[in-house]
């Protein structure tokens, strides 16, 4: 099983934003995972799987648990609490697509969306979860999902042509780099590296 990933943007989920007008609560609606398609990723998620995944994380709201959502992709399957802007409310099918309604939450990252949404910045998103990926055919089996994330718009529609993180893994210095960039985090003498190590990525891209 891997973690898998996958965004939409706020067009190709047809994002909706609205309010319940009464305690005015800000919800986002929309597509969180296409089905039946190639899609970023070269990866397909047949109908059966989302369908599954589906009505398993939606038993898990009707039975009480709250299902949260972060800003931003973490690099596994963890919600961590510092980052939770949003609670899934619902989810469904529509054809071949899983569809999904988030609720924007009162934490600090949940105003800093709802700020984002009221000022008309369009926000993406992107679930998480997990599954078997048949190398040859970009099958996705064994799918669940763990949460949808709320993401930034990237400025063109085909700006997520591979997450990040994957592409980095990827090519020749994307170990090395990552590995900067998390010890980044805690100590800012590693920043220097870092800098060094983007240098280098940017000539492997050969741009």
């Amino acid at each position: 099983m891997q973690v898998l990933s996958e965004h939409l943007t706020f067009d190709q989920a047809q994002v909706v934003v609205e309010s319940n007008g009464e305690g005015k609560d800000l919800y986002m609606k929309g597509i969180c995972i296409q089905g039946n398609v190639k899609n970023a990723n070269q990866r397909v998620y047949p109908t059966f799987e989302i369908n599954k995944a589906v009505s398993k994380i939606s038993d898990q709201i009707a039975g009480g648990s709250s299902v949260l959502g972060e800003v931003d992709h973490p690099e596994d399957l963890k919600i961590n609490l510092d980052r939770v802007s949003h609670m899934l409310t619902s989810m469904w099918m529509d054809g071949h697509n899983g569809y999904g309604k988030l609720k924007i939450l009162p934490t600090p990252m949940g105003k800093l969306v709802e700020t984002m949404l009221q000022s008309g910045v369009k926000l993406g998103v992107s679930s998480r979860g997990s599954g078997n990926v048949d190398e040859a055919s970009g099958n996705v089996s064994e799918f669940d999902i763990i949460t949808v994330d709320v993401v930034a718009q990237p400025s063109a529609p085909n700006a997520y042509p591979t997450p990040i993180y994957e592409g980095l893994l990827n090519m020749r210095h994307g170990h090395k780099l990552i590995g900067v960039a998390k010890a980044a985090r805690e100590d800012v003498r590693v920043q220097k590296h870092l800098k060094e190590g983007m240098i280098q990525l940017i000539r492997d891209l050969k741009l």
